[in-house]
């Protein structure tokens, strides 16, 4: 059985691996999962800025009104955005139409449930489910069909509960932000001037084809660049959807997610907010990320790749704060997923706090040299299994001993292995990676099958 759902919602390529079709199919999968009950149902629905976006929106809004659902569409909007509206405004369940980072051929669909969380592996299968017996779905008739609503008033409750997360103002404070011409763009740029901070704005102009066009948080240097050129206190980066966050400091170097959570963490527990002083990082946290932590009376735990692991490591506990080196940080108090503008704004408080520079910041954790390489697959299903990448992974992990690791994974939204490798020596990192990297190609490479 093929299955839908990745680590992120549904995504794929727009009408080839991702249809409208599909996404009409999803809507009345999803209604008839989450309106059980008797009684009108609603349903919010956001999207980045791709071309894709409009075309996807109205054959899931269809197949939702289809099975009796209202919707509400609150068009060009953050993806945190749609989990915090659909908290708060009562939606029964929320659905941003993006492809996060993904270059702007591909889009997803991702659903939230009415506490704007996203839905459990077990949720999405019951989902699928229902779609694979599409004939069974009840079709309303008459008055009990659903109706489609504009509500671009909606992105102004969010804008305003982003800058309710911070007091005083930002003045003082020369900013250059990039927006990858995706979901942030009208967004940050604006709420930073409003906080009084003087913004440069960089790939801000979407066009329906230039998100994530190397631009945002995967490609970064001209942000570095410009946060150079102009003198600048710091730079921001985001993604097509805005749920994640980097920065650039004032020297240019970059700030992943591991340090913007180590000193979010940091003035948390100074202010006594961080809960068991704990910090959920995941399996791609740096080492320097829990060494830095430990010697500040903190400690980390692991989770695997995806904010929404981890934040269900920190719904267990009640953790205060949790996130992944791409950028993804979530800070509950404030939403219920990664928020890439909340993420900014809380940053800036520290930076404004602490009478430090960026760079100051940025060096409270020794960042130990990462190799990360991806080897397109043919096929991801049993490389676990595969006896030569096992071995030359376990020849490696004897190689670096107790001073370095070696993580190999399957991308869960992308026909690719990743392999990533730490330690001290970033020449012997290289090598090994390398010959890691040259098994998975041989074994189960694109090229080689």
């Amino acid at each position: 059985m093929v299955t839908l759902f990745g680590t992120d919602g549904v995504r794929g390529l727009v009408n080839s691996t991702l249809m409208p079709e599909l996404a009409y199919q999803l809507g009345r999968a999803a209604g008839a999962y989450f309106c059980k009950a008797s009684g009108k149902h609603r349903f919010l629905i956001g999207m980045d800025t791709r071309i894709s976006g409009s075309m996807l929106t109205a054959a899931l809004s269809a197949g939702l009104c289809a099975s009796g659902v209202d919707v509400d569409l609150a068009g060009v909007i953050p993806t945190p955005g749609i989990a915090y509206l659909t908290r708060t405004e009562g939606y029964d369940a929320g659905v941003m139409i993006s492809a996060s980072h993904n270059p702007f051929p591909d889009n997803g669909i991702k659903f939230f449930d009415k506490n704007g969380y996203k839905l459990p592996d077990e949720t999405e299968e019951d989902i699928e489910n229902i779609l694979r017996h599409d004939e069974e779905i009840p079709r309303p008739t008459g008055d009990k069909i659903g109706v489609i609503s504009h509500r671009p008033e909606l992105a102004d409750k969010y804008r305003a509960h982003v800058l309710s997360t911070v007091q005083g103002d930002f003045k003082g404070l020369k900013i250059v932000t990039d927006s990858a011409n995706g979901a942030a763009s009208d967004f940050l740029p604006a709420m930073l001037e409003e906080l009084g901070a003087e913004v440069t704005a960089i790939f801000h102009e979407p066009n329906g084809v230039n998100i994530n066009n190397g631009c945002g948080s995967t490609h970064i240097e001209t942000l570095q660049k410009k946060v150079l050129e102009l003198g600048a206190d710091c730079g921001i980066a985001n993604d097509g959807d805005a749920d994640r966050c980097l920065f650039v400091d004032e020297k240019g170097q970059v700030m992943d997610g591991d340090h913007l959570m180590l000193i979010n963490a940091l003035q948390m527990k100074k202010e006594e907010r961080l809960h068991e002083n704990m910090v959920v990082g995941t399996v791609m946290s740096n080492l320097g990320f829990g060494k830095a932590l430990k010697e500040n009376g903190c400690q980390t735990v692991s989770t695997q790749v995806g904010d929404r692991y981890v934040l269900e490591e920190m719904l267990k506990h009640d953790y205060s704060i949790g996130g992944e080196q791409s950028g993804h940080i979530i800070f509950p108090e404030f939403n219920t997923t990664g928020d890439g503008l909340i993420t900014a704004v809380q940053t800036l408080k520290v930076l404004r706090e602490s009478g430090k520079t960026m760079s100051e910041l940025n060096h409270l954790m020794v960042t130990y040299p990462q190799i990360l390489k991806n080897v397109e697959v043919y096929s991801k299903n049993g490389w676990e299994d595969n006896e030569l990448i096992r071995d030359s992974i376990r020849a490696a992990e004897e190689e670096l001993g107790s001073d370095g690791r070696i993580l190999v994974r399957a991308s869960g939204t992308e026909p690719l292995i990743r392999v990533m490798g730490e330690g001290k020596e970033i020449n012997q990192l290289e090598r090994i990676i390398d010959d890691i990297a040259s098994v998975v190609e041989h074994e189960l490479g694109v090229e080689n099958n």
